[in-house]
């Protein structure tokens, strides 16, 4: 690691350890407010002297302690080369850095950088410049059909070959059989995903301008979180940009209606914060990044979350915001059951995404925005198994052969 990628790591750490400090001031604050208030106001003079002492006790024990953290990340900083590695120079690092921006991402965005991953065009493990020269130097053999991938929560553009020595990534397939040329997007999964659409939009203007040769169609593919980034940036782009040769949005395990798991954390704050004794065990949950709280509701612009508790409980409702209506767009769900309609596949989805949330239904009985056939499930896997698979590959292909019929005005 890096002198720098130590000191942010430290800062990081610094404020988990000043934190725990805090954890224990509110629970000690919980129950005395408790005995307090059962004693009446004759107890107000002793809690009184008591809240003056145990608040500059806490005060200090959360300063030293995260100084301490902060301090030592300083020395063991000092003592890294000025040639030392970056923490993303190797494969293990730059997963590392994924969850830990998945987890922190919006925090880390706001620091010093040195452990945010920014959103780039990669290519053999290094960012692409979206110029003329770098994109050119990258994609020496470029073609006027792009397919984006967007990977999601906690993972980086190297997800897309997990499994690569059973299954081929669907980009060099879609390459080799269709002549696809396959961009790979990475970015900090840990901030809003209004503001990751709004910087693949901008990513995408650049690189469709600059592209080697002119650009005639585009697919988009997007895992899980990546599918909503997808149809945020389709949302923000101008109507004569780039969006304007979207063909095909594919969405894999994407949470058009929400994440139960997210929606459980959810819960759990509301619940605990109702008392004060719970209240302080609460404080590591809220930690959670925007990222993960925006998959709660499946928000996509900055209308869903501007101005809102993100920690409120079945208040906050996404805006409805429209499919590309000269795009064909696909949607593939897995579940733990071989059926859709089982029982386990009803209650636990693909361990992340439910079903119906995958396919963008809401409520049961709840019509399709699309044609039956832009529709596939995967049964016996798992959400990540949606990333690199024979038989979704199977369908992707099927797809993108079948030609390109434009849609119907999708159903409000």
């Amino acid at each position: 690691m890096r002198r720098d990628e130590v000191r942010a790591l430290g800062d990081l750490a610094g404020d988990a350890a000043a934190g725990i400090a805090d954890q224990a001031r509110d629970l000690h604050t919980g129950i005395a407010q408790r005995v307090f208030g059962a004693l009446g106001p004759s107890a107000a003079p002793v809690r009184v002297v008591h809240d003056r002492v145990s608040g500059g006790a806490y005060a200090a024990a959360r300063a030293l302690t995260g100084a301490v953290v902060r301090g030592g990340a300083q020395v063991a900083g000092m003592t890294r080369p000025d040639e030392a590695a970056s923490i993303a120079d190797s494969a293990r690092g730059r997963l590392a850095l994924g969850a830990l921006n998945g987890a922190f991402g919006d925090r880390l965005h706001r620091g010093t950088g040195a452990l945010q991953t920014p959103m780039a065009i990669r290519g053999d493990g290094r960012d692409v410049r979206p110029d003329a020269s770098g994109l050119a130097h990258a994609f020496p053999d470029a073609t006027g059909r792009l397919v984006v991938f967007v990977h999601g929560l906690c993972e980086t553009d190297e997800a897309w070959r997990l499994g690569a020595r059973r299954s081929v990534p669907y980009g060099d397939r879609l390459r080799a059989e269709l002549g696809y040329t396959p961009l790979y997007v990475r970015y900090n999964s840990g901030r809003h995903i209004s503001h990751n659409g709004r910087e693949l939009d901008a990513l995408l203007d650049a690189a469709v301008t600059h592209w080697p040769v002119p650009v005639t169609e585009i697919a988009l593919v997007g895992h899980s979180m990546g599918g909503l980034v997808a149809r945020g940036a389709c949302h923000y782009a101008a109507a004569d940009s780039w969006r304007e040769r979207v063909r095909h949005v594919f969405m894999l395990g994407a949470p058009h209606k929400g994440a139960p798991l997210e929606l459980a954390a959810n819960a759990a704050c509301h619940a605990a914060s109702r008392l004060p004794e719970t209240r302080p065990f609460i404080t590591p949950l809220k930690a959670r990044s925007a990222g993960v709280k925006d998959l709660g509701y499946g928000y996509v612009v900055d209308a869903d979350w501007q101005g809102h508790d993100p920690d409120a409980f079945w208040t906050n409702t996404g805006t409805v915001v429209p499919f590309l209506p000269s795009a064909n767009h696909y949607f593939v769900s897995a579940t733990l059951s071989r059926e859709a309609d089982a029982p386990l596949g009803r209650l636990m989805g693909d361990l992340l995404v439910l079903h119906g949330s995958a396919w963008s239904q809401g409520r049961r009985g709840e019509r399709l925005q699309f044609p039956v056939d832009r529709y596939s499930h995967l049964g016996g896997a798992t959400h990540f198994d949606l990333l690199n698979h024979p038989a979704v590959y199977a369908q992707i292909r099927r797809w993108l052969a079948a030609g390109r019929p434009q849609l119907p005005a999708p159903l409000p």
